[in-house]
């Protein structure tokens, strides 16, 4: 079963053929929201929207704990997430679809283990590569074969949130290296690997971050949802082909 989580502007999917709804129970509280289980293309998909149905939970707050033991529970085999993103890079434009092949982590006190030692084991995971290569590849054919671009590749930069960044904090985040910011993508990714579900990220590219292009004297909230609009008909398409490809 192939498993979605829906950040800013999916909240929902209007192409899944939704079977059920289903209120997860985890030893590690409530999930964002209820899993809705259906299928696209005639295969098996569970959804779950990351900041919950009405967008009401913000990114610090999520309880990725929660949220992804309730996909392993799902018995998904694979999790695909979906997150809009500030472009630090001049040439991904807003409405550029990335696949993003690694992470710098700037969050802080979010729970983002399962193994915590006292009682339990304490366990180590190789992070080297934090996304799942051949899923990857996966959502880069999808993308093809909907006719599409998706970028394959980019240093994904997770910080706190809920506010962006400021103008010296996104240089600081080009010179470490990071090409798009968000604020979801930690501890999700690492999460995934310690419950060993294959994981890999569309990020939508829905404004310049701070101080870049179009956003050098201040990110306008109201292109930011134009450009989510037409971006998220474009990921529910190439997802409708993922699922062919996978």
């Amino acid at each position: 079963m192939l498993a979605i989580i829906g950040g800013s502007g999916l909240t929902q999917l209007s192409n899944m053929a939704v079977i059920r709804r289903e209120v997860a129970r985890t030893p590690y509280g409530e999930p964002s929201g209820a899993l809705m289980y259906g299928t696209m293309c005639n295969e098996p998909v569970v959804f779950l929207a990351r900041h919950g149905y009405g967008h009401t939970i913000p990114p610090h707050l999520v309880n990725y704990r929660a949220n992804l033991w309730a996909l392993k529970q799902a018995k998904a085999n694979a999790i695909i997430s979906v997150a809009s993103v500030g472009s630090i890079r001049s040439d991904f434009p807003p409405g550029t679809l990335v696949v993003p092949h690694q992470i710098i982590d700037y969050t802080w006190g979010r729970k983002s283990t399962y193994f915590e030692g006292g009682e339990g084991l304490v366990k180590h995971i190789d992070f080297t590569h934090p996304y799942d290569e051949a899923l990857r590849q996966r959502l880069i054919a999808a993308a093809h074969a909907a006719d599409d671009s998706a970028h394959d590749g980019a240093v994904y930069a997770a910080t706190q949130g809920p506010r962006l960044e400021t103008k010296a904090e996104i240089d600081r985040l080009e010179r470490d290296g990071a090409d798009v910011v968000g604020m979801t993508g930690m501890p999700e990714a690492s999460l995934a690997r310690e419950l060993e579900i294959p994981y890999a990220a569309i990020n939508v590219v829905a404004n310049y971050a701070a101080g870049r292009v179009s956003s050098e004297r201040g990110i306008h909230f109201g292109d930011i949802e134009k450009v989510l609009q037409g971006s998220m008909l474009r990921v529910r398409h190439l997802l409708e082909h993922l699922c062919r490809v996978c």
